[in-house]
């Protein structure tokens, strides 16, 4: 029953999570830290940082894990397939029937980017009262944020974390929790696992090795995957329907990552769906398969002292992210004039209220999108 559970909860989220990424986690956050409290608020943002720190789809591993933590393996896998099914079978229908244009779905889309920037906005509040509290995590929160305003692309979260990870283990050591300590340890199976499928690439289908490997060497997400998908399936999809692609993955709910099942499904014209399956699993697979593998050692490290004040760091750095990621991209592509502002404040204010249901406010700006667009 548990797992059922996780399943329906994650499908009403693949239902309705608009956005992106960083709009996932503020969803993720309203779910499962403040409504059914599945996780405290230092649990969510550990396991974010290490979501964040390796290579995959983050938002869908941090689902993965949430899952994990749950119910075990098969609730990591009940949150995987819940929150990748709607987007998935959109997909496929994309490449198999539409052209990728539709008057009532770009309304639609409008509205609920503009619920996006509330929900964006409303984690981020959440999240600073929990981790960016004192001068020095609310200094790191701010440099962060100011950093990747200035320097754009996956290196340069990657440098603002590690350098956040470094600052906080010298000056903000915290006591350590020995028993915490001595329960972690790396997944060895899980590990050997995503290694001996690297190893295997040269022996499988090319479409299975092409997606796999995209999705071991993805820092950031989404949509950091384009342009390694661009050079190994690009030339066999066509430009036309590559970008048709990407651009229906930004718009569908749910994880980004399922522009792999259109791709999937473009490159098998013989046999689509089971290209498509092929294609998701393939890329989604390195990024679990590492969770799987790092998720105790990251608990086991994070208890000694000095790495407990590197994950503050980490967690005031990950605020920042959240902050630079809700001016660009989700409020410059949602909020065009003081009109689309005030509806975003709007939601803002419904969703803090707790008042409204959140699938009621998905709703209501969807249908909102609809008729201001007719």
């Amino acid at each position: 029953m548990q797992t059922l559970e996780i399943f329906w909860r994650f499908l009403l989220l693949g239902l309705t999570s608009f956005g992106g990424p960083t709009a996932h986690i503020g969803y993720f956050r309203l779910a499962f830290v403040e409504k059914l409290r599945w996780l405290d608020e230092a649990e969510f943002a550990r396991t974010l940082a290490l979501c964040q720190l390796l290579p995959g789809p983050a938002s869908s591993q941090l689902g993965f894990a949430i899952g994990l933590a749950r119910a075990g393996l098969l609730g990591g896998i009940a949150a995987f397939v819940g929150f990748t099914l709607p987007s998935m079978l959109l997909m496929i229908a994309l490449a198999l029937f539409a052209s990728g244009e539709g008057t009532l779905l770009d309304g639609a889309i409008w509205g609920l980017k503009l619920f996006a920037v509330a929900v964006v906005l409303d984690a981020l509040i959440g999240m600073s009262k929990s981790f960016a509290s004192t001068p020095r995590t609310r200094a790191i929160t701010l440099l962060s944020a100011s950093a990747l305003w200035l320097f754009e692309g996956v290196a340069a979260q990657m440098g603002v974390l590690l350098l956040a990870a470094l600052f906080g283990a010298y000056t903000m050591p915290r006591e350590g929790d020995a028993a915490r300590a001595k329960q972690g340890r790396i997944g060895w199976m899980a590990l050997g696992l995503f290694v001996l499928v690297w190893a295997a690439l040269p022996f499988v289908s090319d479409l299975a090795a092409s997606f796999y490997s995209a999705g071991s060497l993805v820092f950031g997400g989404g949509h950091v995957v384009l342009p390694l998908l661009e050079q190994s399936v690009g030339a066999q999809v066509g430009a036309d329907r590559f970008m048709l692609g990407y651009a229906s993955a930004q718009a569908v709910p749910g994880p980004m990552f399922s522009f792999a099942t259109f791709l999937g499904a473009e490159l098998s014209p013989d046999a689509p769906i089971i290209g498509a399956l092929m294609a998701t699993l393939a890329i989604f697979a390195p990024g679990f398969l590492l969770i799987l593998a790092f998720r105790g050692a990251w608990e086991r490290l994070l208890a000694l002292p000095r790495l407990g004040g590197a994950l503050g760091a980490i967690n005031a750095a990950v605020v920042g992210i959240l902050l630079a990621a809700l001016y660009d991209p989700i409020f410059i592509s949602a909020v065009h004039s003081g009109f689309e502002l005030s509806i975003a404040v709007l939601g803002y204010l419904l969703l803090s209220s707790k008042k409204v249901p959140i699938v009621l406010l998905v709703l209501l700006f969807a249908l909102f999108g609809i008729l201001a667009y007719m």
